[in-house]
C-alpha cells in the first residue's frame, strides 16, 4: 500500500497514507525495491522509426502510472542489430523491472517474449493483431483502417491508386497492405504493381518514393501511405512539382498524428489513438482493466477510424 500499488481498493489507500502523514514516514525506493526484488520501473522497448509515435505512446503510459510511485524507462533498440537480443537480456537483468510494454515492431519478436517469460518479467503487446494469451494484447486492427481509406478513394472515383507501405518487418506494415487491398478489391479495383512500393515509415522514405511515383506516366492520382510521415514525404514532393493537392493528387496517411493537421491542405489520415493505447497497455499490465467488448475476453481493442480532411477529393476528369 505504501508502493502506492494499483492494486490496492482506494478507500485502503486513503486509510493508509493518512497514517504515514501522522507519522512522517518516508519509504526508502532502495528497500522498496529489494524487498519486492523487483524495481518499481516499467520498460517501454520500441523500435519505432516515427518520432511523434514514440512521444504519444510515452503519454499514454504515464496516463496510466499518474497517481502510483512507478516510473517509466524507455529503451530504444534497433531490431535489426546483431547484439539486439544480448543487449536486451542485460537491460532486463540490470533494471529488475516490474513489467515490460512491448510496442511494434518488437512485440511481433517471438525470442523477445520467450525472454521475458524465462526472467518472470510480466509484458503487455501492442500489436496490429493478436499475437498472444489475450491478457498480454492490446489490439489495434490496422486492417480495418487501411480499408476505410480504400473505400474513401474509391468512393472519390479514383482507379489509380498508389499505395507506399511501412517496412516488411513490422506486421502492421502487412496488415496495413491487406486491409487496402482487400477493400480495393470488393470494389473491382487493385493497385498496380508499379504503384506499390515498401517505404520504411519515415520522412525521408516518403520523399524518395514519392519521387518515383510522381515521376510515372500516367502518375496515381491518389496515393495511400502507411503513416503520415511518410505522407508528408509525399507532399514536399508534390510541392516540388507544382502538384495540387488535392485537385491533381489525392493523399492519405495514417496514425493522425500532429503532422496531419499541420501540414496544409490538412490531411486526411486513419486516427489510431496511440495515447489510449498506452493507457490500456498500462491497466492491463497493472490488471485494472474493467470495460471489456463482449465477446473479446480480456483482449484490449482499439479500432482505427478514418478522419477526412482537406487532401482528398474526386480526381480530376482530365486526368
Amino acid at each position: 500500500m505504501i508502493n502506492d500499488s494499483p492494486f490496492v481498493k482506494e478507500e485502503t489507500r486513503l486509510k493508509v497514507n493518512a497514517i504515514i502523514r501522522e507519522v512522517g514516514f518516508e519509504p526508502d525506493p532502495q528497500a522498496r525495491g529489494l524487498a519486492f526484488r523487483r524495481s518499481f520501473l516499467i520498460g517501454m522497448i520500441y523500435d519505432n522509426p516515427t518520432p511523434q509515435y514514440v512521444v504519444s505512446m510515452q503519454q499514454g503510459l504515464l496516463d496510466g502510472m499518474r497517481g502510483t510511485s512507478y516510473g517509466l524507462l524507455v529503451h530504444p533498440c534497433e531490431r535489426g542489430s546483431q547484439t539486439y537480443l544480448s543487449d536486451l537480456r542485460s537491460f532486463i537483468e540490470r533494471q529488475k523491472l516490474f513489467g515490460v510494454i512491448l510496442t511494434p515492431s518488437v512485440s511481433e519478436d517471438e525470442r523477445l517474449v520467450k525472454m521475458l517469460r524465462e526472467f518472470d518479467c510480466p509484458y503487455v503487446r501492442v500489436a496490429s493483431v493478436v499475437l498472444d494469451k489475450p491478457g498480454t494484447m492490446v489490439v489495434t486492427h490496422d486492417a480495418n483502417g487501411a480499408a476505410e481509406a480504400a473505400h474513401h478513394l474509391a468512393g472519390l472515383g479514383h482507379t489509380r491508386i498508389a499505395h507506399i507501405s511501412g517496412p516488411p518487418s513490422f506486421r502492421s506494415a502487412h496488415e496495413r497492405r491487406r486491409g487496402f487491398r482487400e477493400a480495393l478489391a470488393e470494389r473491382g479495383l487493385k493497385v498496380d504493381p508499379a504503384m506499390d512500393r515498401e517505404g520504411n515509415y519515415t520522412f525521408e522514405g516518403g520523399i524518395a518514393i514519392a519521387r518515383e511515383l510522381l515521376a510515372l506516366n500516367p502518375r496515381p492520382t491518389a496515393v495511400f501511405c502507411g503513416n503520415d510521415e511518410m505522407a508528408a514525404g509525399v507532399y514536399k514532393v508534390a510541392h516540388e512539382l507544382s502538384i495540387s493537392i488535392p485537385k491533381d493528387l489525392s493523399v492519405i496517411g495514417f496514425d493522425d498524428s500532429t503532422t496531419a493537421i499541420q501540414l496544409w491542405p490538412p490531411l486526411t489520415s486513419v486516427r489510431l489513438p496511440v495515447r489510449d493505447m498506452g493507457r490500456l497497455a498500462i491497466d492491463k499490465l497493472f490488471g485494472k482493466q474493467e470495460k471489456k467488448r463482449p465477446g473479446a475476453g480480456d483482449v484490449a481493442e482499439i479500432f482505427p477510424k478514418l478522419i477526412p480532411r482537406e487532401s482528398t477529393a474526386a480526381p480530376d476528369p482530365r486526368a
